[in-house]
Order: C-alpha cells, then sequence, then structure tokens
C-alpha cells in the first residue's frame, strides 16, 4: 500500500519576507527579540522614532521569525526561543548594554486595568486628591486607602498600598486609580533576550549599574596600581611612580647616612643647622655660646625631621601604595636625636 505524498507550497510572499528578515538579521552587530504586547500602536509609533538611528524594529509572524533566525544560524537561532506572544526583533550596532539601558528609558507610565496583575506594589500616596467631598471617600476607603474628609476636601492622611505586586486588579481599584491620575505601569519594548558577538545576553545580566560597574573598575585598577607598586613590579603606567619612590628612598638612605653628595648637601647642612640649635637651646649659659647662638630657640619639635620623610618620600606618598616603607623611614627618623653630636662632628669637626 503506497502512501501519497504531499509537498508543501510556500507562498513567494513568505519567502521574500524570510529573506528581508535574514537581511535585518545581517545588518546588525546585536540582534534581540523584544514583546510589545499591550503598546497601544501610537506609543509603539513613538518608541521607533525615539529609536531611529541608534535601533529598528521589525516586526512579522513569529514562524517567519523563527525560520529566518535558524538561517542565519551562527548562534542567533538561540533568540528563537524567545519568539513567542507578540513580540518583534530589534537590531543595533550598539552593544547590548546600551540598547538595554536605551529600552528601559523610553517606557512610559501608563493606567491599568482591571483583570491585569500588578507589575509591582500599588500605592496610593498620602495627600490631597483635589476631589470634592462626596461618595469618591468611600470608594477610596473600599479598596484600602486610609482617607477622610478634611479641610474642605478628600484627604488620603497616609501612603496606603491597596494592592500587592502579582495580585489581579478589581474593577474598583481600576475606577480610583483612574479618578487619582495614578498610573502604575510601564509601557515599553521589554528586551527578552539579545545576541551579539557570540554571547546570548539575558534582561538580568544586561541591567547594571553603570556608575556602580565603573567605581568597581576604578577601584580594581587602583589596587593593582598599587600592588605593582609594593611589589616593585614596572609597568608602563607605574615606572614613573617606582622611579620616584627609588630616588626618594636613595634620598633618604643618603641623609641618614650623612653622604656628602651634591644632591643632599643642601638638606645635611639644614639638618646639621637644625640640630645645632636644638643643642644650643639646651644651654643654660649664654655667655658659653658663639654671639650668633645666643638667644637662638630650638626648632619645632620634629619639624625639620618630618620635613625630611616628606622629601625623600615624595613619591610613594602620592600613590599611597609604599606605607610601610614611609614607616621605616619615620623609626629610623626617631633616632636622630641622639646622634646629633655626630652629625655637627662630621659637619663642623
Amino acid at each position: 500500500m503506497s502512501s501519497a505524498r504531499r509537498t508543501e507550497t510556500i507562498p513567494e510572499w513568505k519567502k521574500e519576507e524570510v529573506d528581508e528578515l535574514v537581511d535585518f538579521i545581517d545588518s546588525f552587530a546585536s540582534v534581540g527579540i523584544v514583546g510589545v504586547a499591550g503598546i497601544p500602536s501610537r506609543q509603539l509609533q513613538a518608541m521607533r522614532r525615539e529609536l531611529h538611528g541608534s535601533a529598528d524594529l521589525r516586526m512579522s509572524r513569529n514562524t517567519l521569525v523563527v525560520r529566518a533566525l535558524e538561517e542565519v544560524d551562527e548562534g542567533v537561532e538561540q533568540l528563537a526561543e524567545d519568539v513567542s506572544g507578540q513580540v518583534a526583533l530589534v537590531g543595533t550596532n550598539d552593544n547590548p548594554f546600551g540598547l538595554f539601558k536605551q529600552l528601559e528609558a523610553s517606557k512610559t507610565p501608563a493606567p491599568i486595568n482591571a483583570g491585569e496583575v500588578a507589575p509591582n506594589d500599588i500605592v496610593i500616596p498620602e495627600g490631597d486628591t483635589g476631589v470634592d467631598p462626596g461618595p469618591f471617600v468611600g470608594e477610596l476607603q473600599t479598596v484600602g486607602a486610609a482617607a477622610r474628609i478634611q479641610e474642605g476636601s478628600i484627604q488620603v492622611t497616609e501612603d496606603s498600598t491597596v494592592l500587592e505586586e502579582g495580585e489581579v486588579v478589581s474593577e474598583d481599584l481600576a475606577s480610583v486609580l483612574t479618578e487619582l491620575g495614578i498610573e502604575p505601569k510601564e509601557v515599553g519594548l521589554d528586551l527578552k533576550s539579545v545576541y551579539s558577538e557570540g554571547v546570548l545576553f539575558e534582561p538580568e545580566e544586561l541591567a547594571i549599574d553603570v556608575e556602580e560597574y565603573a567605581a568597581d573598575i576604578e577601584s580594581a585598577a587602583a589596587a593593582a596600581r598599587n600592588l605593582s607598586i609594593n611589589a616593585t613590579y614596572p609597568t608602563a603606567r607605574t615606572a614613573g611612580t617606582l622611579l620616584a619612590k627609588a630616588s626618594g628612598e636613595a634620598k633618604s638612605v643618603a641623609l641618614h647616612a650623612e653622604i656628602e653628595s651634591p644632591d643632599v648637601v643642601p638638606d645635611l647642612i639644614g639638618k646639621a643647622d637644625a640640630q645645632l640649635r636644638a643643642l644650643a637651646a639646651q644651654i643654660d649659659d649664654e655667655e658659653a655660646l658663639p654671639e650668633e647662638l645666643q638667644g637662638v630657640d630650638a626648632p619645632a619639635a620634629d619639624a625639620d625631621a618630618d620635613e625630611e620623610e616628606e622629601q625623600a618620600d615624595e613619591g610613594s606618598d602620592a600613590e599611597e601604595a609604599d606605607d610601610s616603607d614611609a614607616a621605616d623611614v619615620e623609626d629610623d627618623d626617631d633616632g636622630d636625636d641622639g646622634d646629633a653630636g655626630d652629625g655637627l662632628g662630621a659637619m663642623f669637626g
């Protein structure tokens, strides 16, 4: 018994439509699926105009969209899983994060109808409703708002959550919200997924705080820079700082070892002068001192030592990357007071 064969004839218009969809998909770096359910035609056209120049929308039958995605292949066919209900293709040469941000920004508030599910908690805020005293106060109370007549109008006395997220809107609540001009839902293109450069992105992966993300990158870059400096690992970004740090440390060693190098002689003279003044200030009998040292006040405590440390560590302190080295310098400077006589001997003996 032979079975009858049936050959499916695909209308020419469908072939042409699929070809156009394939061209649309191939012409963009990023392609996604957006939900368009519940968007009035006028608002949808306004959204398309807002996207003009940065992204394009293409609507067609879901079966043809799936066929076009499968023909392109190359990974983009993964988008077919989200082709259900009222959807459209969106294409852009922007990155997926920029596309998601733009689509979210294009969403606008809209009233909610009876029978719809609340997308979030619906709250009637505290304040004057602007409605004259009458039966509306009872309607507010019926839906769960704290309302009363006060100062010649109907007032809501506190923020009132009248419906929680996921619950169904009743006709009474829809009427009250319309009367108050409260629009608790957003209407816009709802990105379901987007394929870009071999990666399929879900909406939750694209919903990032750009400022927080940038701050994290800056923090990581600063930590890497400090690690490079503390590990004395030169890179193009840290070589200058490392050289400045090494120069400061070399100068510090020269000062502490009292090496009469041309680069540190002025500092050594300043250090010796401070030590000489400190010693002269401790001698009670001024007549025992040379005339130029009589009446000399002692320098401020540790002022000169602090100046030396600041000069020696100017490269590393700017990066806050070598706190331990700075501490070592400070510890060494603490012992200079006991060597005042040696310093004077080296300079003036």
